[in-house]
């Protein structure tokens, strides 16, 4: 654990010059530049493909077996990123867990809001089981509001009777768009790249109109009865904690089983700096190896 490379990266965050508030196409374009700018591993291989008609990319590592998917969901509060952009995180989760992983091009608000993220996770989902790929050999994953997309995928495939994947894995998950969650006040002068105002101005893009509370857009406020096993990693300096620790709370309390794990003093995605942040390091083996025993089983 260094605090050397814990300040580093929170002053990259204060600096990046995103602003998750700020006017939609502008914001694309930066998050793209700063994205892009962040080299592959060369061992890792994209490939566009589609899944239940919507656009995907297919992650993968050389010398890692591909018998296994993660089903990805990229952050970036539902009107920023993009699969390809989602590629360094995603093909490190592959690596840890052993599998291959799928990055979703959902649809983004605000020109498409709820429910079309949701319905083409789903349709994603359908795809895999469609193209022959046992439901127990796949797990949702996804960091932030790419985080909720995937529980609130969990809570559509099971409302739709398609049999359920073997797990869901959620980074600093954005499961509450009310922004009732106590850290959205109490974190906010430690968190270096998300603010509550900006989360607040995305959440009526995505919610178009709806009521942020229902369950299908806010899954915290879900039945999760019945959902597969959970793994949530957050960090302890992120306005966004409080949905990940009531989220583990009401999970256990419908019977879910769940694990939460809470990494004091570093930002939100901190999986996403492995390489560069040695908890992150150790949160990305963790994922793995809950990841391959659920696949495995």
């Amino acid at each position: 654990m260094s605090q050397q490379q814990r300040d580093t990266i929170d002053q990259v965050l204060r600096h990046s010059g995103l602003d998750l508030g700020g006017e939609v196409a502008e914001q694309r374009r930066r998050y793209r530049e700063m994205m892009s700018a962040i080299p592959l591993p060369g061992d890792v291989r994209t490939e566009d493909a589609a899944l239940g008609g919507v656009p995907v990319v297919v992650v993968t590592v050389d010398d890692v077996p591909a018998t296994s998917t993660i089903l990805y969901f990229h952050g970036g509060a539902y009107a920023i990123g993009a699969a390809a952009l989602s590629v360094g995180l995603a093909s490190g989760v592959a690596r840890a867990a052993g599998a291959r992983t799928v990055s979703v091009e959902y649809s983004l608000a605000p020109e498409a809001p709820h429910p079309a993220a949701t319905d083409d996770a789903v349709a994603a989902y359908r795809g895999l089981l469609e193209d022959g790929v046992p439901a127990g050999a796949v797990v949702l994953a996804g960091e932030s509001a790419g985080g909720g997309l995937a529980l609130a995928a969990a809570v559509a495939i099971r409302a739709a009777g398609l049999p359920a994947p073997a797990a869901v894995y959620l980074v600093s998950p954005w499961v509450d768009l009310t922004l009732s969650g106590e850290s959205i006040v109490t974190k906010a002068p430690v968190d270096p790249s998300v603010d509550p105002a900006g989360l607040g101005r995305r959440a009526l893009d995505y919610g178009g109109g709806h009521d942020l509370g229902d369950g299908r857009l806010s899954p915290l406020f879900a039945d999760l009865t019945g959902l597969p096993p959970l793994l949530l990693q957050v960090g302890g300096n992120e306005v966004l904690l409080d949905d990940s620790t009531r989220l583990a709370a009401r999970a256990a309390a419908a019977g879910v089983q769940v694990t939460l794990q809470v990494t004091p003093g570093v930002p939100h995605v901190f999986v996403g700096f492995a390489g560069m942040l040695d908890e992150a390091d150790r949160a990305l083996a963790e994922a793995g190896r809950f990841l391959a025993t659920h696949l495995a089983g």
